[in-house]
């Protein structure tokens, strides 16, 4: 197992400060807020991290393997990459950046609807290795064409996304002014000449834009169009019918992600779903909701019919072993990930899989935990 990884940030503090120093501030508010007050955005981590883990060292220990079997997949870890939007906004390339790290890697890398790099880019990089995130159009034919694609490329798992039925009060994007691509105020100009690098590698890779939606824009379009475009074309809150058609066209794989509510939960179960993800979209939707851990702990009564599974809040291997340990089958980053693009460029896929992947070991060695499916054996139940 290559675990090799840059001395100079071995925690994921220090990623995220080196981003912020790389990067223009509206890009790396846009990564690193939440919605509101940001409340639920710390409320994630915060109550993670109340979860205690009980070490067994007289155990007969022979040793730890951190594969996990996801949909008849043996992956490399317990951890894949989260969807990111806008992901070439914050550091350009950087959706390509992690999905070849996740492919070397052997983990699973998302795509959201709405980044910079298309379908049919990362199924090449990925060998067709690759799940996506799909945002509801509020058109059928949109949704029949997107999924249309994703059989082209013989992607893996469809993920539809619940948690978005009205786009979340941000205030530091409204202040920035954020877009595709930014608004070019005065004070985001400064920004950008502050950050040169960040600055010759998007002139490099170009303007970021939707990747995936490029088939489906008018032409001409201006920002304030483009925004009235995406508000109008991502419309469509998911219910039961729109959900029931999905599951009629994928044959594959299908999970929702979002899932907060037994009541979900069930619904995802009635309706032929394979897996859940257990998210709050990062605490940037719902400011008043639970922590992601608190509703996944209420919803394990369901890992007897779908695979469980969770982000939102998870910033390091501890807290992956947090989240495996209160019954997680599988879990996701996002910020951990992009922190560590922005902050090392093209080296920094590599060196967050390699990162996670010897902090979780090592909490695993510590323990005395053989393998994930034991993992709740070591929880302190409080």
């Amino acid at each position: 197992m290559n675990l090799k990884y840059n001395q100079a940030y071995p925690g994921i503090d220090d990623l995220r400060h080196k981003a912020k120093s790389r990067i223009p501030r509206f890009a790396f508010e846009y990564l690193d807020g939440g919605c509101n007050e940001d409340v639920n955005l710390h409320r994630n981590t915060a109550e993670l991290r109340e979860v205690q883990l009980k070490p067994l060292y007289l155990n007969d220990y022979k040793g730890t393997d951190m594969s996990a079997t996801l949909f008849g997949k043996t992956y490399s870890a317990p951890f894949g990459v989260a969807p990111v939007g806008l992901q070439g906004l914050i550091w350009p390339n950087s959706p390509n950046i992690l999905a070849k790290a996740a492919k070397e890697h052997n983990v699973p890398f998302i795509l959201s609807t709405v980044t910079t790099s298309g379908i049919e880019e990362i199924a090449k990089i990925t060998e067709g290795d690759f799940w996506y995130q799909l945002y509801h159009p509020a058109e059928e034919a949109l949704r029949d064409d997107i999924i249309r694609r994703l059989k082209q490329v013989d992607c893996e798992v469809l993920v539809i996304l619940a948690d978005v039925p009205t786009f979340g009060f941000r205030p530091r994007d409204i202040r920035n002014g954020l877009a595709m691509p930014p608004r070019m105020t005065v004070k985001n100009i400064l920004q950008i000449m502050g950050r040169p690098n960040w600055a010759m590698q998007t002139l490099a890779h170009g303007v970021p834009s939707f990747a995936t939606l490029k088939p489906y824009l008018p032409k001409g379009l201006d920002m304030k169009q483009l925004g009235a475009f995406m508000d109008k074309t991502f419309s469509g809150r998911l219910n039961k019918e729109r959900v029931a058609a999905i599951r009629d066209q994928w044959k594959g794989k299908l999970v929702i992600k979002g899932v907060a509510s037994a009541e979900d939960a069930q619904l995802a179960v009635d309706l032929g779903l394979d897996g859940i993800i257990v998210s709050n979209h990062g605490g940037r939707q719902l400011d008043a909701g639970e922590s992601a851990v608190k509703s996944l702990s209420d919803l394990l009564a369901f890992k007897e019919k779908l695979t469980v599974m969770m982000d939102s809040g998870i910033r390091s291997g501890a807290d992956i072993a947090r989240a495996l340990a209160v019954g997680a089958d599988f879990t996701f980053l996002g910020r951990t990930f992009m922190y560590s693009t922005a902050a090392l460029g093209n080296e920094g896929g590599q060196h967050a899989m390699a990162i996670l992947k010897r902090q979780l070991l090592q909490v695993m060695e510590q323990v005395c935990c053989p393998d994930i499916a034991h993992f709740q054996r070591y929880l302190i139940n409080k």
